[in-house]
């Protein structure tokens, strides 16, 4: 299918069964993680309604979610600007290989890039995921050097 065959929209919180349902996808497809309903709904629904937590990008096609992209925002003191981080990037399968995510991130780079006080774009990805690295790159994004680590709580 043609690019111009679906649209691109803020998700609203009418979208939040649909994200919470991709998003559960995404966890099992990429690490096979089971994430909880009763914590990614409630998770989605945050987001959604409180745009200082992010923004859900939705693609669209014939009224269904078709694909999304989540972007929340890091201050860098470092650069004096916001990074958009991409979160929660998911693509039905049956839309995949269509260029759904490319102009997802596409929409999201224009945003960004509007904006004077962005520095830029970042993401994390699963180490083993080469399928999406090698999608990224393709995309313009640079390897860092820099490795997460993390404490939950």
């Amino acid at each position: 299918m043609a690019e111009n065959e679906w649209s691109i929209r803020v998700g609203t919180p009418e979208d939040w069964e649909i994200i919470a349902e991709f998003n559960q996808r995404l966890a099992m497809e990429t690490e096979e993680k089971e994430l909880p309903a009763n914590v990614i709904g409630p998770g989605v629904q945050e987001v959604l309604g409180d745009r200082m937590k992010g923004v859900y990008y939705c693609s669209e096609a014939n009224g269904e979610v078709i694909g999304q992209l989540m972007i929340t925002l890091e201050w860098s003191d470092w650069r004096n600007g916001w990074f958009h981080w991409i979160q929660s990037v998911y693509v039905r399968k049956d839309w995949r290989a269509k260029g759904v995510f490319t102009s997802l991130y596409r929409h999201a780079e224009a945003i960004a890039r509007e904006d004077p006080e962005v520095c830029g774009l970042r993401l994390y990805v699963e180490r083993d995921n080469s399928r999406a690295q090698g999608a990224y790159a393709r995309l313009g994004m640079t390897r860092t050097d820099y490795q997460m680590f993390e404490v939950e709580f």
